[in-house]
């Protein structure tokens, strides 16, 4: 059993999970971090290298895993886990301010303070996220890096931390989610699963809508379509296991 983690006027346990890149944040945080790491040159010698399987991936022959372990690769194999924890922590001081959304900072401490669990979930690596996380005050679930001998062999370890794997990952940690008043923030396809599973699904709330666009608008309502097909689903196999 799990002991009670946050509660609103009706004793519900309350999880209360943020997506990090583009939904906390203003943009993408991994290939920046990469860039402040390694510096200028060093970043642009290697990504020009990934030139091929980035192409693939606009033309669809590669999916967006599958460039992400490209990238890894080129960029984290041999490398020593500390120093990449060292870097983390320098990039997250030097671009908090330009990085986070403030709305988005005000929304984390909210929900800390309403007594909710509260923890990011994110496709980025967790070395990267850990200081963001510590910052804020709230536990992290992402991406995990492979690593022997305090060496990153340039594998993910698992499964990258999107999509459906979101959904896994947080019930490996607070089971079943069916049990929280879940509440969610997402801006991306990878969310999807996840705004699925919550009763109070946020999608892309802390964007100016101006930012967004007409396209951006209409790109929304497609995807608002597809967390509603997903609940419907769910909702559909639980009606089904339930008269089993």
């Amino acid at each position: 059993m799990h002991e009670m983690l946050g509660a609103d006027a009706d004793d519900e346990r309350v999880l209360s999970v943020f997506d990090f890149d583009g939904t906390l944040t203003r943009r993408d945080s991994f290939v920046p971090f990469l860039r402040f790491a390694f510096g200028r040159t060093e970043f642009i010698r290697r990504i020009f290298t990934l030139a091929i399987p980035s192409l693939r991936f606009l033309f669809r022959h590669m999916n967006r895993d599958e460039l992400k372990a490209h990238l890894i690769a080129k960029f984290l194999t041999g490398v020593e886990a500390q120093w990449v924890e060292h870097k983390a922590v320098a990039f997250c001081d030097r671009y908090w301010t330009r990085l986070m959304r403030p709305s988005g900072l005000s929304s984390v401490a909210a929900e800390v303070e309403s007594g909710a669990e509260v923890t990011l979930c994110s496709a980025s690596p967790a070395l990267v996220l850990g200081p963001f996380a510590k910052r804020l005050g709230i536990k992290l679930i992402a991406t995990e890096l492979e690593v022997v001998d305090g060496v990153l062999t340039g594998r993910i370890s698992g499964n990258n931390c999107r999509c459906e794997n979101k959904v896994i990952r947080l019930e490996a940690v607070y089971g079943l989610l069916s049990e929280y008043r879940l509440r969610a923030w997402g801006d991306t396809r990878g969310d999807l699963e996840l705004l699925a599973a919550a009763q109070d699904a946020h999608w892309r709330h802390f964007h100016s809508a101006w930012r967004r666009g007409r396209k951006r608008r209409a790109k929304k309502r497609k995807e608002q379509a597809s967390v509603v097909q997903l609940k419907s689903e769910n909702q559909a196999n639980t009606d089904d296991q339930q008269g089993a």
